[in-house]
């Protein structure tokens, strides 16, 4: 199959793109609307779980077929998200102390989502290393387990050294800029889409996976849908309402922006023609731009960026809640920072989205079952079915999730 190169005047249209949508997002009543800020969070964290490498993995495992296991990513990723937004809307509304069952199960998805953010954060930084090397000489693993290290070592220093606050305003900087880029992207690969149709080029590849490895596969893949539970913890700047609101739009707008770029994607190049890695592509959007790996390696660099310092963040402060104090903010990113370079220097990318993903679907399978429970007892029959549903499912996710092969 003839892959069909863009003419280069796409190369200004998808800067001007990128160019304008900067403009929009710094725009001061978007930019100060309550909403769109308490949904940056949990946008940056969704966005930045794999948004680039995700499109080749679904492309060459699934082929035609991906576009349809990134919906069910996605309807996957709002069903966990449901339970967690019914918890934010019990919480706020009742004055009577939970149930010991509903405490001690708080108590364990708190563990486990502390947890799972110290693999998440090796995860986008392993990610980030990849990338950071990826158009320079030294493209190897070992240099981008080098910039990885740096990057992990930079994070504590900050955290050390200024705490959360310094933190936050490097990822509101980074989320801007991703956003802007990915919009840059879809529209290159928009136009791609269209120009491959014109001539005849569309692709319908046969999937490369069975049904069970291909279910397993999806299963390893859940954490790059990951992040929206990070609304649940802003109760100190932002009311239960606008909390479920922002969870809400914020998965409902990167499941248009992942549903756009799959469908563009595996319909437009051949999976035949990929060579399955964190990078692959850059090779890609080579064919469709070239200014488009320039724009990829920054948009990774600073998704990456932004979800591992949210995360960092977010993992500092559950460690001291847990602990009653008793291990610091500080220490709680020293001991992250620590774990992350074992796992860095250990363990390739692939494995570590799969380890992440099974991470992350233990602290949901807790958070349902905390739904259900509550459900139970709040007399909600349908919904005490749905978020039981929801807890089998992520309970087979931990144990059945596998990586790329």
């Amino acid at each position: 199959m003839k892959l069909h190169k863009a003419p280069n005047v796409l190369n200004s249209f998808v800067l001007l793109v990128t160019i304008l949508t900067a403009g929009l997002l710094v725009y001061p009543k978007l930019s100060n609307a309550r909403l769109w800020r308490a949904s940056i969070t949990p946008l940056a964290s969704i966005i930045g779980s794999g948004f680039l490498v995700l499109g080749p993995i679904l492309n060459v495992s699934y082929g035609r077929y991906a576009l349809a296991i990134m919906l069910v990513l996605c309807a996957v990723a709002y069903l966990f998200g449901a339970s967690i937004r019914y918890n934010i809307a019990i919480l706020d509304q009742e004055e009577k102390p939970r149930s010991g069952l509903e405490h001690w199960l708080e108590i364990l998805s708190a563990w486990a989502l502390a947890f799972a953010y110290v693999i998440s954060v090796t995860y986008y930084l392993n990610l980030f290393g990849a990338f950071g090397v990826r158009l320079t000489p030294v493209d190897d693993i070992f240099h981008a387990r080098i910039l990885t290290s740096a990057v992990l070592i930079l994070i504590l220093l900050v955290g050390w050294g200024r705490g959360f606050s310094a933190l936050e305003r490097m990822e509101q900087v980074s989320v801007g800029i991703k956003l802007a880029i990915i919009s840059g992207l879809l529209f290159g690969l928009g136009v791609y889409f269209v120009q491959q149709a014109q001539h005849g080029a569309l692709v319908l590849t046969p999937p490369a996976l069975g049904i069970w490895n291909g279910l397993t596969l999806a299963f390893g893949l859940i954490v790059t849908v990951q992040g929206f539970e990070t609304s649940r913890y802003l109760g100190g700047s932002y009311s239960a309402r606008t909390r479920i609101r922002s969870m809400r739009l914020a998965q409902l707008l990167s499941t248009a922006i992942y549903l756009i770029y799959i469908g563009f994607l595996s319909f437009s190049f051949p999976a035949g023609t990929l060579t399955l890695d964190e990078t692959t592509i850059i090779d890609l959007m080579q064919i469709v731009a070239p200014i488009l790996p320039i724009l990829l390696v920054a948009a990774a660099l600073s998704a990456q960026f932004s979800a591992a310092v949210a995360d960092t963040s977010g993992s500092g402060g559950l460690i001291v809640e847990l602990t009653k104090g008793r291990i610091s903010a500080r220490q709680g990113y020293a001991i992250l920072v620590g774990i992350g370079l074992v796992m860095t220097w250990t363990y390739d990318v692939f494995q570590i989205i799969s380890h992440a993903s099974r991470a992350f679907a233990l602290y949901y399978a807790l958070q349902a079952a905390i739904a259900t429970v509550t459900a139970v007892r709040q007399k909600h029959t349908g919904k005490a079915l749905l978020f039981m549903a929801a807890t089998l499912l992520a309970v087979l996710i931990v144990i059945f999730g596998r990586a790329v092969e």
